[in-house]
């Protein structure tokens, strides 16, 4: 795997504690080499700007929203989009979202997904995909 792509809303956006995790984790995955998208469909202002700055911060290398690309999740083509922002082939990503209708059709689509409920399930999961050891 080589590629994380994360839906802000629901998993980057909780407590401050599991955000500093979050970057901490988004670190390590980029130090490693992975790719790491945001995809999402959320519009309000005030998160968009959030997951903006998290791209500005280079805490991601990219945010592929719905708003301006028109592809709206569980759509393959928005998974597909987001791969090739980070020149990944999207069987080769993997996708991390609190919405189970969009784990499901990422994973019919070829990637790996994640249902994410909280933070030390998933981290669990994420180190063994990428090789990630650390503690976060």
């Amino acid at each position: 795997m080589r590629g994380l792509i994360v839906e802000y809303v629901g998993v980057l956006d909780g407590s401050d504690e599991d955000q500093r995790r979050w970057r901490q984790l988004l670190a390590a995955a980029k130090a490693h080499g992975v790719g790491t998208v945001i995809l999402s469909n959320e519009e309000d202002p005030e998160k968009v700007q959030a997951m903006q700055a998290l791209h500005a911060d280079g805490v991601v290398d990219a945010v592929v929203l719905a708003k301006d690309t028109g592809l709206v999740k569980p759509d393959l083509e928005s998974f597909q989009f987001a791969a090739d922002v980070v020149e990944l082939d999207r069987r080769d990503c993997v996708l991390v979202d609190s919405e189970i209708l969009n784990v499901r059709a990422a994973v019919d689509s070829g990637l790996i997904g994640v249902y994410y409920q909280q933070f030390d399930r998933a981290v669990v999961e994420i180190m063994g995909l990428f090789g990630i050891e650390g503690e976060f």
